[in-house]
């Protein structure tokens, strides 16, 4: 990727760039109050999505007309409790604003910029910036493609709003583009009754897998909710015109099939193949469709980009259930919660049937921990347990580790996966349900739920508890392991909450029988 020369450091001022309008400097400066609000490290996209849903700004007009209002967005990524739009942005919260930008929000600015020089304008607006918003892939993306907010179509609003002229100039002898014949538009009809028919067929296996395969709510909602939208976009097509060019009997790949259409060994092979059939149907309806429906067309395109996440969340989760198969117990390892050294520690853990060990050290140097990670992997590899880092995809590649555990400030899936290659594990801690989702969403192989419990190991300013493992329990299969405070006397009311999985630390670390607790530990979780 190009080096983003819009880095904007927002303690200086915005006009001496020359670059941004009057309402871009606004969402730009609201954008970094609202990342402070949020309590975030660095600007995201969604810090200036939500000040541009708050602003009345070209951008405003655009997302309120595809129905993304302040509403709809609350639902996704509420606003800190407290916080008033009407009132001044520079007031809440006290203090200056966060001024890092992140790299997806860079990546946004630049888009932006090159479409505004692409138009022939010396200034970036929000409509711009907007653009740039659907256009970079980010946790926002598939929340403005399910509203219709294409880059075609907040391209084509842009440069409206930005005066600039769409229809080509006159010639002097204008040359008409054939119209579709009569026969064209006949075929046309065909294609898309036939291709909306294999989105439904493709569609409902998904459904019928996500929810008796994986038992997955939040899964099954989201495939529903795809369903939904898929309907509503058809509805713009007459029905009629869609029945009265159907001809099943003349439709001569009925009776053409070859063997790889009928081999299926597993139901993941199954649901693979469906979204494969969906995706390309929902490729042939937004061609075809352009001959009968334009707006009809844009719709399925936005669709279309949604079920590329959805595929990376179904099937991921079902990987996942395969590579986390018999795994329950996870033990946290920390050198100074051990009385007789991590080694032994590590063994008899393992020795008692610890599927995965993380290691997890904050004061440790870079090389002490390298040199202890590779000691861990030893020991984790001839067991056949697997093995994690904490925080450092770095390390994790350097030791050897089957993966990496990330929090929520530290780097993002996508980025800690770019580190250690597609075959390693990420895992991700969450805290509240709407990460959860999130990270299934970002493709995590599993998730970190909690803190559950006050915990000897580590302090917290607040705790998720036992009504958020009981959220994730109900709605997500993702391998889930809660975490805080965890032990063999409060282990019974996590398993209660519908948990089947659990990390512990100091419960195995500080025991003075580490193979005992882990015992007891494991046979708790497996009594479930």
């Amino acid at each position: 990727m190009d080096e983003f020369p819009l880095g904007i450091d927002f303690r200086v001022e915005f006009r001496v760039l020359h670059i941004l309008t009057a309402g871009a400097e606004r969402a730009l400066k609201r954008a970094a109050l609202l990342a402070t609000a949020m309590n975030g490290s660095t600007v995201e996209p969604l810090h200036l999505l939500w000040a541009m849903v708050l602003d009345e700004s070209r951008a405003t007009a655009v997302l309120l007309e595809q129905g993304l209002n302040p509403e709809k967005l609350r639902g996704h990524w509420p606003l800190p409790e407290g916080y008033d739009p009407q009132v001044d942005d520079a007031r809440f919260p006290a203090g200056d604003p966060v001024a890092q930008q992140s790299e997806a929000l860079q990546a946004v600015i630049y888009n932006a910029r090159r479409e505004a020089v692409a138009a022939g304008l010396g200034e970036i607006g929000t409509e711009f910036l907007l653009w740039g918003l659907v256009s970079v892939d980010s946790s926002i993306q598939s929340l403005l493609h399910s509203h219709g907010l294409t880059p075609h179509l907040v391209g084509r609003r842009s440069l409206e709003q930005a005066g600039v002229a769409l229809e080509p100039l006159p010639m002097e002898e204008a040359i008409d583009p054939p119209d579709a014949t009569a026969s064209d538009r006949a075929d046309a009809w065909r294609i898309l009754d036939a291709a909306a028919n294999r989105v439904r067929e493709g569609l409902r296996v998904l459904e019928d897998y996500a929810r008796f395969a994986l038992d997955d709510k939040f899964l099954t909602s989201q495939l529903k909710d795809w369903r939904h939208g898929f309907t509503a976009a058809v509805r713009r097509l007459d029905s009629a015109s869609l029945l009265a060019f159907r001809d099943t009997p003349g439709d001569v790949g009925t009776v053409i099939h070859t063997r790889q259409e009928r081999a299926r060994e597993t139901l993941l092979d199954v649901a693979t193949a469906a979204f494969k059939r969906v995706q390309e149907a929902a490729r042939t309806l937004e061609e075809c469709g352009k001959i009968i429906d334009g707006e009809f067309s844009e719709r399925v395109e936005a669709l279309r980009y949604q079920l590329y996440t959805l595929e990376k969340m179904v099937l991921q989760t079902a990987l996942s259930h395969d590579r986390f198969e018999g795994r329950l117990l996870y033990l946290l390892l920390t050198e100074a919660l051990c009385p007789a050294g991590s080694g032994p520690v590590v063994r008899a853990a393992l020795a008692a049937g610890v599927g995965i060990i993380q290691v997890r050290e904050k004061e440790m140097s870079d090389r002490r921990l390298l040199a202890h990670g590779r000691r861990v992997r030893d020991w984790t590899a001839k067991a056949g347990a697997l093995f994690i880092m904490n925080d450092r995809p770095d390390l994790a590649v350097l030791t050897g580790a089957d993966g990496v555990h990330v929090g929520q400030d530290e780097l993002p899936v996508r980025e800690a996966r770019r580190i250690l290659g597609p075959n390693k594990l990420v895992g991700v801690s969450t805290h509240t349900i709407e990460q959860a989702r999130q990270a299934v969403r970002d493709g995590a192989d599993y998730i970190g739920v909690g803190p559950v419990f006050p915990s000897t190991t580590k302090s917290f300013d607040a705790f998720a508890g036992l009504e958020f493992v009981r959220q994730v329990a109900e709605e997500i299969t993702l391998p889930a392991f809660p975490i805080g405070g965890i032990n063999a006397q409060n282990i019974a009311s996590v398993r209660a909450a519908g948990a089947t999985r659990a990390a512990v630390s100091g419960a195995i670390c500080g025991a003075t029988d580490p193979a005992a607790a882990t015992e007891e530990l494991r046979r708790q979780l497996e009594a479930s």
